[in-house]
């Protein structure tokens, strides 16, 4: 599976972004995919997770009720809608796949096999 995310730029605090993840290779809808984010200077921590096409989603603390992840069966794509953004979410974000992950790693990154190469969000105060 190869993995382009994109849709990173700079926006002011309180606003929104959508970031996308467009897959080819394989179909995404039987991966889980996760949103992987990392500032500078600290270690990339998990945004968000989409298991199996129809299954649940989880997301870390600090963005519940703020960021959305989505799929786009259709255009093999997964997206991160980030509303009410903050200073605090300024990172390189990173979409993930893995075929196998179990429920218990879907915030490990190293449980991912398949990484894209990263969109950068910068939000100003």
């Amino acid at each position: 599976v190869q993995l382009q995310a994109s849709g990173g730029g700079l926006v002011q605090a309180g606003g929104s972004l959508r970031l996308s993840c467009a897959a080819s290779g394989r179909t995404l809808n039987t991966y889980v995919m996760g949103w992987f984010r990392q500032a500078p200077g600290k270690e990339r921590e998990f945004v968000a997770a989409s298991r199996r096409s129809g299954g649940m989603s989880y997301y870390a603390d600090s963005v519940k009720g703020r960021f959305a992840i989505s799929r786009d069966n259709a255009k093999n794509t997964v997206y991160l809608q980030m509303n009410s953004l903050k200073p605090d979410d300024t990172a390189v974000y990173y979409c993930a796949a893995d075929s196998s992950i179990i429920l218990t790693q879907l915030r490990t990154p190293r449980a991912y096999d398949y990484w894209g190469q990263g969109t950068q969000v910068t939000v100003s105060s």
